[in-house]
C-alpha cells in the first residue's frame, strides 16, 4: 500500500487546451485492463523531453529523443504498458517506428510528429498487432478531460495512479498545468521504469523547453530513488500548448517564467514524490537531507549513498535505529577528504551524532519513535561548506521482493 498517497483528486486534473488523451485496453500483456493511450496535441506546441542515462536505452527512447529534435514538431504521443521494448535489438526499433507510422497515418501526421513510449517487461517482442488494432479505440476516448484514465492507463507495479494539477497567474492569465507519472520499482531516474507527462496551456517558445524540462526534471525525479535501478525507459516530457492568451515567455528568468516555472515544478514534485510513496513493497516515505557540503552534487553524492544502502532501508523497515549504517553509507559515499569529526545526524529532531560520534543526550527510545513512523527526514550535517541538498525514498521490504521475484508471472 502506498504511503500516505491518496487517489487523485479529478476536480485539481485541469484540461489543458489544444490536448485531447484517449485510452483503450488492447490486451497488449494482460487483458481488461487498460494499456493503450494517445495523446493528441494540437499544432503550435512546445514540447521537449529528457530520457534515461541508462546505455541500454530502449528502443521507444532512442526514437523519442530523434524525434524531438526533428523541425517538424510534434502532434502525438504513444503509450503502451505491459512491454517495455526494451533489449529487443534492431525488431524493437522497426516495432516502434511502424506504432509511429500507424498513429501518424491516422491523423495525416509524418511518423516522426509521434512520440513512442513503453514500459512493462524488457526483452519481449512488441505486439505491434495489438497496439495497430487499439489505436481507433484510443481515438475514440479522445477528450481534454481524461488525465485520470491516463494516469492508470500507464500503470505496470504501481498500486495507485498519479495524477496531480494546478493553476497560476500569468499576467492576468490564468494558467492550468496537469501531470501524470508511473513508476514503482526499478526506479533510479538519472537524466526511473517510470514515465511522467507534463503539460500546460502556457505560451512558451520551443527555444525555452529543452532548459524548461532539464530544470523540472533536475528538481523532481531526478532526486529521488526507490532502489537505485536506472530503468531502460525512463523518460519525462513537457508539453506547452500555447493556447492561453498571455504574451509568450521569452525567458525563464522573468518574473513569467519564474511563476511558470515554479507552479510546474510543484507538480512535477508531487509526481515524484508519488512513485517513491508507491515503492514497490515500501511502508516509509524518507526525505534525506544534506547539508554543510561543499557542493550540491556532494551532498546528493551523499545523500544516494544513503538511500541505496540496503543495510539502511532494511532498517527503517524494521523501525530499528540501528544509525551506525548510515554513518557507514556517509563514509563511502566517495568523498576522499571527508573529517568524520565534522559530521553531524539527525531524525526528524532527533540529534543522533555529533562530530561524529553518539550523541551523549540520544536515546534509543528517542530514534525508535521516529523511525516508527510512516514518514521521517534524515538530515547529515557534513560541516565542510554551505551547499545543501534533498533527495526522496523509501524502505525496502519483504514486499519488494515478491513483487520482483513474481513480476513476469
Amino acid at each position: 500500500m502506498a504511503v500516505n498517497l491518496p487517489s487523485p483528486n479529478p476536480s485539481e486534473l485541469h484540461s489543458i487546451r489544444g490536448l485531447r488523451i484517449g485510452v483503450t485496453e488492447a490486451g497488449i500483456r494482460k487483458a481488461n485492463r487498460k494499456d493503450l493511450t494517445v495523446v493528441l496535441i494540437d499544432e503550435g506546441a512546445s514540447v521537449s523531453g529528457v530520457f534515461t542515462q541508462n546505455r541500454f536505452c530502449a528502443a521507444p527512447v532512442q526514437i523519442c529523443r530523434e524525434h524531438i529534435a526533428s523541425p517538424s514538431g510534434i502532434r502525438a504521443m504513444l503509450i503502451n504498458t505491459g512491454n517495455a521494448n526494451a533489449g529487443t535489438g534492431e525488431d524493437g526499433r522497426a516495432r516502434a517506428l511502424r506504432t509511429c507510422t500507424a498513429l501518424a497515418g491516422k491523423l495525416n501526421l509524418a511518423p516522426n510528429q509521434v512520440l513512442p513510449f513503453s514500459t512493462g517487461v524488457i526483452m519481449e517482442t512488441l505486439p505491434v498487432d495489438r497496439i495497430e488494432a487499439g489505436l481507433d479505440g484510443a481515438l475514440a476516448d479522445a477528450r481534454e478531460d481524461n488525465w485520470l484514465r491516463a494516469a492508470e492507463g500507464i500503470m505496470t507495479t504501481d498500486t495507485i495512479a498519479k495524477a496531480f494539477g494546478a493553476q497560476v497567474m500569468i499576467g492576468d492569465t490564468r494558467v492550468s498545468i496537469t501531470g501524470i507519472s508511473k513508476g514503482a520499482g526499478m526506479i533510479r531516474p538519472n537524466m526511473a521504469t517510470m514515465l511522467g507527462f507534463l503539460a500546460t496551456d502556457a505560451c512558451i517558445s520551443q527555444a525555452l523547453m529543452h532548459q524548461l524540462a532539464t530544470e523540472l526534471a533536475d528538481g523532481s525525479f531526478n532526486r529521488f530513488t526507490v532502489d537505485g535501478d536506472t530503468s531502460t525507459n525512463d523518460s519525462f516530457v513537457v508539453i506547452a500548448t500555447n493556447k492561453a492568451a498571455h504574451a509568450p515567455i521569452e525567458s525563464l528568468d522573468s518574473p513569467e517564467g519564474q511563476a511558470l516555472k515554479l507552479a510546474m515544478l510543484e507538480v512535477a514534485r508531487k509526481l515524484a514524490q508519488a512513485i517513491v510513496r508507491d515503492g514497490e513493497g515500501a511502508t516509509k516515505f524518507i526525505a534525506i537531507k544534506v547539508e554543510g557540503g561543499k557542493t550540491k552534487a556532494e551532498c546528493r553524492q551523499v545523500a544516494y549513498a544513503i538511500a541505496h544502502s540496503p543495510l539502511v532501508k532494511t532498517a527503517f523497515f524494521a523501525s530499528d535505529p540501528n544509525l551506525g549504517r548510515i554513518l557507514a553509507a556517509v563514509g563511502y559515499a566517495g568523498i576522499d577528504d571527508l573529517d568524520q569529526s565534522g559530521i553531524d545526524l539527525y531524525l526528524d529532531e532527533v540529534h543522533v551524532a555529533m562530530k561524529g560520534g553518539r550523541n551523549p543526550l540520544y536515546r534509543e527510545e528517542d530514534g525508535q519513535r521516529v523511525m516508527k513512523q510512516s514518514e521521517i527526514t534524515v538530515c547529515v550535517v557534513l560541516g565542510r561548506g554551505d551547499a545543501y541538498d534533498t533527495i526522496w525514498t523509501c524502505d525496502l521490504s519483504h514486499d519488494y521482493v515478491t513483487i520482483n521475484a513474481d513480476y513476469r508471472s
